[in-house]
């Protein structure tokens, strides 16, 4: 007997897809078109398209270089997020030490507080303090270590078996070796999870870079952004194009980003280092 397709779950999902995908259609849209239209009817460029809005962008502020100044802060946060959230993970999950379960309490309890809360003392403590105001440095050091990573890294560590870590043991690993040729390739879920749930903070952080650093030639792009939507965009030929191209430039690198790693998000079988 011929089995009936399910026609009502693939409208379901396409009708999901579409009110998803729709403000994204709806800011590209809206970046090239010439003249502003918040109708309804501004969802289709009936009056041609074109990139002057982007080009004004460009023209008020150095795109090229707020990239370069986004990717040396998303990358320097990223990868000392990984490095420190796979060491302490593996050491709570996998090592045995007094006051362990102490450490990973305070660690929650970090998450509970918001940032904004610590944006004064960190200020002081990072641009007087230490005298890393107008530098990269500066930027990266308040988000180095991110407990949440930390906490993504812990769980998954917690669930490989017992028996690899215990047979590289008696081989005569150390516990370095342990973590990088056992532990790291299984849980490659983990690592992507971490850079992509990274990456998102940073690139969109504009008020912690804005407070560490007023020279244009090193802010992110979110930071020249917002200046520029806030202090320019008004003064556009076309405002509201404007604001949109905005946008779409800051999302452009993050959905790439996604694109790009997406097809790895698969489940790692766990055990299949381990023999029977």
């Amino acid at each position: 007997m011929r089995q009936r397709r399910p026609w009502g779950q693939y409208v379901l999902l396409l009708l999901g897809a579409f009110v998803f995908l729709f403000p994204f259609y709806y800011m590209l849209i809206g970046s090239i078109q010439p003249e502003p239209d918040t109708s309804p009817a501004g969802a289709l460029p009936l009056h041609g398209v074109t990139l002057n809005n982007y080009t004004d962008i460009n023209s008020r502020i150095n795109l090229g270089r707020s990239l370069l100044n986004s990717g040396i802060f998303t990358g320097g946060v990223i990868l000392l997020t990984v490095v420190f959230g796979v060491l302490a993970g593996y050491a709570l999950a996998r090592l045995h030490f007094r006051g362990k379960g102490v450490v990973f309490a305070a660690m929650l309890l970090i998450q509970v507080v918001p940032f904004q809360l610590l944006l004064i003392p960190l200020y002081v403590m990072i641009v007087r303090d230490y005298g890393l105001g107008d530098s990269y440095l500066g930027m990266i050091a308040p988000y180095a270590i991110n407990s949440t990573a930390v906490f993504v890294f812990r769980q998954f560590f917690l669930q490989l078996p017992d028996d690899l870590f215990a047979a590289a043991r008696i081989d005569g690993a150390g516990e370095l070796r342990v973590l990088w040729s056992i532990a790291l390739p299984l849980v490659r879920p983990a690592l992507l999870t971490a850079v992509l749930l990274t990456f998102i903070g940073p690139w969109n952080e504009f008020l912690w870079p804005f407070l560490v650093t007023k020279d244009a030639d090193l802010q992110p792009l979110a930071v020249s952004l917002a200046n520029y939507i806030s202090n320019v965009a008004s003064r556009a030929a076309n405002p509201f194009g404007a604001i949109l191209a905005g946008a779409c430039v800051l999302a452009a690198p993050a959905v790439a980003l996604f694109a790009v790693f997406q097809r790895h998000f698969t489940s790692t079988e766990l055990g299949s280092g381990v023999k029977g």
